[in-house]
């Protein structure tokens, strides 16, 4: 006799065509449906989605609209458990709408007695002192908490969540790959090394894109490149990385480079293909890191936000700069120095990159022994 499918409730920031958090939700339906599988207890996953049409097409799951509660309360109550994450939900440098919906979603399910699971959240910064209580309170009640760094961990800590609640794991999306032959295969200059480039808004100067600019300028002048630009976010990258190239494209063409931008790949994977096929990659996105660094492409990192370093420290980088303090010379030498010692650099951090990907899984393996020991 064949196992009812146990109904899991997905919440986090999914149908925004956000490249990173849809990679997210990729990776956690992947993981899901390998340890399920392997356990023997089949899942049925529902996502709380912004656009739920969307989300249903593009992974082939069932899907509720996030802000109509009716909807998302029925789809609780019918299912086993509710999981958290991941991504940066819970911090309010954004807004302060994010916590308490994130937080009033799982205190939902709890209200109903079904299993909550945080999955892989980056914590933070939560500049509002009063969330305090309130995160400890709904964590406390989770059957399972995972955070990606342990300075997610920490900042848990300081709320008054014990140490030994709280498991430190990967980013999730460490753990997406390409199944073979599932998409087409990108057809490639090889006659000009490709930089991958994801570049967003932040200074409302613009000086950090400014400094990327004259940096790509500067390289350019000592060897010929390929610029693809990658937004991660549609459409505010797409105009981020159209105002870095308005100021680059007659400097690069007269220097016998080239400029592209890859403005069509919403499936987390496209864009994890285009990611790999490039030489190095420059990033201020977190997940356009996190690709690059699954595909083993070198990449220079720009700092904006804690989670930028926290990642870049797991597999032994620093940022090359901050939006704050960003040198175009300096781009400049770094871009020329990962074309030049590339191999090393994917040799260095290959055992770091390796262990990330293995672990990955850590939260879906635990989610599903935690039903299968209910069951």
């Amino acid at each position: 006799m064949v196992a009812a499918a146990q109904k899991i409730i997905l919440s986090g920031y999914y149908g925004f065509r956000n490249s990173g958090d849809e990679a997210v939700l990729q990776s956690i339906l992947d993981a899901l449906q390998k340890h399920s599988q392997a356990a023997g207890i089949p899942v049925e996953p529902v996502v709380l989605s912004i656009d739920p049409e969307w989300t249903t097409a593009t992974y082939g799951v069932k899907a509720v609209h996030r802000m109509k509660l009716g909807e998302v309360r029925q789809a609780i109550y019918e299912s086993a458990g509710l999981i958290s994450g991941g991504g940066s939900l819970l911090q309010d440098v954004t807004g302060s709408k994010s916590i308490p919906y994130y937080l009033g979603i799982i205190k939902l399910a709890q209200w109903m007695r079904k299993p909550t699971f945080i999955y892989a959240q980056g914590i933070g910064p939560v500049n509002r002192k009063l969330f305090h209580p309130l995160i400890k309170s709904v964590f406390r009640k989770c059957s399972y908490v995972s955070v990606r760094d342990e300075q997610s961990r920490q900042l848990l800590q300081t709320m008054g969540l014990g140490r030994e609640l709280v498991e430190v794991v990967p980013d999730p999306v460490m753990g997406l790959s390409l199944p073979e032959g599932s998409l087409e295969e990108i057809t490639r200059d090889t006659a000009l090394k490709t930089i991958g480039i994801s570049v967003r808004y932040w200074e409302q100067s613009r000086k950090e894109l400014d400094a990327i600019a004259q940096g790509l300028l500067k390289a350019c002048g000592q060897v010929p490149l390929h610029l693809r630009f990658l937004p991660f976010h549609h459409s505010s990258d797409n105009e981020a990385s159209r105002y870095v190239m308005q100021k680059l494209e007659e400097g690069i063409t007269r220097q016998g480079g080239r400029i592209s931008i890859c403005e069509d790949a919403l499936h987390p994977r496209q864009m994890l293909r285009e990611v790999g096929e490039c030489d190095m990659l420059i990033g201020m996105r977190l997940h356009s890191l996190i690709y690059a660094a699954g595909r083993r492409v070198p990449l220079m990192g720009i700092s904006y936000d804690p989670k930028i370093d926290h990642f870049l420290d797991r597999i032994d980088c620093r940022p090359i700069g901050s939006t704050t303090s960003l040198d175009g010379g300096e781009v400049a030498a770094e871009v020329l120095h990962l074309l030049e010692a590339g191999d090393d650099w994917k040799r260095k951090r290959e055992p770091l990159i390796a262990a990330l990907v293995e672990e990955a899984e850590a939260p879906a393996r635990q989610i599903v022994e935690y039903f299968h020991r209910k069951g």
